[in-house]
């Protein structure tokens, strides 16, 4: 089902959470962003158009200064995302053009979403930027967005991009191969779950854990994330984004992942 979801799909959201762009030491995962550059333009060389929500910007600032490293305050927090959001870009510019695809970005806050005017200028941007082969990359400014105007986390950045879009499917990456029954970092026994088609009927019967170590979501927000799409009629695929390939091996069929399908 999964292999069929994607061949089905043309326009494509691909959110890269921190945990699965990094290293331990939270560094650039620079063979990771290879790899996913070659699946990536494998995709596009399919006919499909991809837009990638992606994190990162605070982890490559820390690296790149990582004098600030320890530092808590918002001030500092900001300017890492700052320096970092440089970094991150130079990076997927360099691994995409590779196979002379351009890059864009956009960065966006929660009010970019609620005004008409700005919803239809992203729109546009979006179209234009697709329509001639480039891939938008996009994440959100946190170098100017505190609590009030914070989106909060880029799995519901990916989620409102994919609405926005109006997106065939959105496929999110983890560190684990999609919603289990129980944690399977810590429960054996956990069985994962392949389908999903009733989100209510699933947050009652699993155990939500906490958020990871790099990044601002959990498995509550990817499911959230699936709500908001699936509520817009778009499937949502929640796939181990660590794994090697994961993209050309759920095209082969040769792992599994967890799909949220929409009601209608």
């Amino acid at each position: 089902m999964v292999r069929e979801l994607i061949e089905n799909s043309k326009k494509i959201v691909i959110k890269i959470g921190s945990n699965t762009l990094s290293n331990e030491d939270g560094s650039i995962n620079r063979e990771f962003l290879k790899a996913f550059s070659n699946q990536v333009a494998h995709l596009m060389g399919m006919g499909k158009q991809v837009v990638i929500v992606s994190s990162g910007a605070r982890i490559s600032g820390v690296a790149t200064l990582g004098k600030w490293k320890r530092r808590q305050d918002m001030h500092y927090k900001q300017a890492l995302c700052a320096i970092g959001q440089v970094e991150l870009m130079d990076a997927y510019k360099k691994v995409f053009l590779d196979y002379n695809y351009h890059i864009a970005q956009l960065l966006l806050t929660r009010g970019d979403f609620s005004d008409p005017h700005r919803i239809l200028n992203i729109r546009n941007t979006l179209f234009t930027l697709v329509d001639e082969g480039v891939i938008p990359i996009i994440n959100e400014n946190d170098t100017v967005s505190v609590e009030e105007i914070k989106i909060g986390d880029n799995d519901t950045l990916a989620a409102l991009t994919s609405n926005l879009w109006n997106a065939d499917l959105l496929i999110l990456f983890s560190d684990i191969d999609g919603i289990y029954d129980k944690n399977p970092k810590t429960c054996e026994d956990a069985n994962l779950i392949e389908e999903v088609r009733d989100i209510d009927a699933l947050v009652k019967e699993i155990e939500i854990g906490d958020t990871n170590d790099f990044g601002t979501g959990g498995i509550a927000t990817k499911i959230e994330a699936a709500r908001k799409v699936n509520n817009y009629g778009t499937p949502m695929i929640l796939a181990n984004g660590k794994k090697e390939n994961i993209i050309f091996k759920l095209l082969e069929g040769t792992e599994k992942a967890t799909i949220f399908w929409p009601n209608n």
